[in-house]
């Protein structure tokens, strides 16, 4: 394993869920000399990728889809916003999930559905309310413990936010 796999490796031990630009930033490493690394240490078993639609992200090979699914979320501030308020009270509606994270109903919404189509939170009718509830409480609260994303991904959380809610 050259230096620069081994790099790679901890860049990616550090930051599970990183993205391909973030590890260019902080790599140092241009396109194409990073696809080649990145692609020969994923044949070799050193690190894992799950491709979304727009995006791939780089796990060590240990992190399960379970745990990628929460640290996905976690790595950006809205979501992670929000499951920090319904691990601090579970079942809160909807507007009080958009005081106690700060953001747009709109930017809410967003997020919410898709931490709820990812199985990570529920709803349930309380009283005729729609109430909101953690489903993997134990996995994320683990999670939130081991991992605390660096400030790689945080200056484009806020940004990404205003573009997901146009």
């Amino acid at each position: 394993m050259t230096d620069r796999d081994f790099k790679l490796q901890q860049i990616i031990e550090e930051n599970p869920g990183i993205q391909f630009r973030e590890i260019m930033r902080s790599s140092g490493l241009k396109n194409g000399v990073l696809s080649h690394y990145l692609g020969k240490l994923e044949k070799n078993g050193i690190i894992k990728v799950i491709r979304g639609p727009r995006q791939a992200r780089f796990y060590p090979p240990r992190i399960t889809e379970e745990e990628s699914i929460v640290i996905k979320a976690l790595r950006k501030q809205t979501p992670r916003d929000l499951l920090l308020a319904l691990i601090k009270e579970d079942g809160l509606e909807f507007s009080q999930l958009v005081k106690e994270v700060g953001k747009s109903p709109s930017t809410v919404s967003l997020y919410l559905s898709k931490i709820v189509d990812d199985g990570l939170v529920e709803i349930k009718l309380v009283r005729l309310k729609k109430r909101y509830y953690i489903k993997a409480k134990e996995l994320i609260d683990k999670l939130v413990e081991d991992y605390r994303p660096n400030s790689i991904e945080k200056p484009t959380s806020g940004f990404e936010d205003i573009i997901n809610s146009l």
